[in-house]
């Protein structure tokens, strides 16, 4: 009985604390939400609700380009850092020795947990030297390089919970190399492939530090344009362009979550249904 007790304290008290994590985490996005609504103009007294700054933010068309530059951007640099992540995984996973496997695997690793202003700090310098403009070209190399290492992370436990008797026996029967990526090793890989997409595509939406660095004059992405645009002052339009944006991520990890849920559905059961 006593541990029955104490059982159900902790388990009160940890749904206590999960609670005011997520109050903590929602309590900003949810006031900003709200007065993105306020026709007031400030961030107090709410006075009535209004679309102004929605219509304010579409009809803004260099604001509209900048949406446009960080949708390309995004998802252009989330597909190739993912053909570049799988082949890098599988790469990985195919070295023999353990020892290289595991430097390869640490210098992957250094780039996922470095500051992004030393990343971006290094990218500022490199492209200064190569000579490469800074502008679309240099913000897109910059978002693959960063986004490559999440993705081979996402891919590499899909690869090492495969069995290698599958391989085997597609090779017994005659499969190529070709045959045996393609039929084998990729359908069963797919949903880290997904999830790394999807999480290079959030990385590259809402990267600020890195992109900062490598953007030139005339060329700016969302995250950088409503930091610029937050330092002239309180405007509700951020809040309703930071509301948009919120709702997109939340459709993305929806998108991501059924998409996971069908790969991860055993094989045979389309056909059933």
């Amino acid at each position: 009985m006593a541990s029955q007790r104490t059982s159900s304290r902790g388990w009160k008290w940890s749904n206590v604390y999960l609670i005011a994590v997520f109050v903590v985490l929602y309590a900003p996005i949810f006031f900003l939400t709200l007065y993105s609504f306020n026709s007031g103009g400030a961030m107090h007294d709410f006075e009535g609700f209004t679309l102004d700054w929605y219509k304010e933010v579409f009809a803004d068309t260099r604001l509209l380009i900048i949406v446009l530059n960080t949708l390309v951007i995004a998802l252009l640099s989330s597909a190739l850092s993912t053909i570049l992540g799988v082949l890098g995984a599988l790469a990985i996973q195919h070295v023999r020795r353990r020892r290289t496997q595991n430097t390869l695997l640490a210098l992957n690793n250094v780039l996922i947990v470095s500051p992004d202003v030393i990343i971006g700090a290094s990218f500022l310098i490199l492209f200064t030297i190569v000579g490469i403009k800074l502008g679309f070209v240099s913000v897109l190399l910059a978002h693959i390089a960063f986004s490559v290492p999440i993705v081979v992370i996402m891919v590499l436990p899909k690869l090492e919970e495969m069995s290698s008797t599958w391989i085997d026996a597609a090779r017994d029967l005659g499969a190529s190399r070709t045959d045996v990526l393609t039929k084998v090793i990729l359908p069963y890989i797919r949903p880290g492939i997904f999830a790394g997409f999807f999480m290079a595509l959030t990385y590259s939406l809402d990267d600020f530090a890195v992109t900062f660095f490598v953007t030139g004059n005339g060329y700016s992405t969302l995250a950088v344009e409503i930091y610029s645009r937050a330092r002239q002052g309180i405007s509700l339009s951020i809040n309703a362009l930071s509301t948009l944006i919120f709702l997109f991520t939340i459709i993305l990890v929806i998108g991501y979550y059924f998409i996971n849920q069908r790969g991860n559905r055993p094989p045979g059961t389309e056909v059933q249904q």
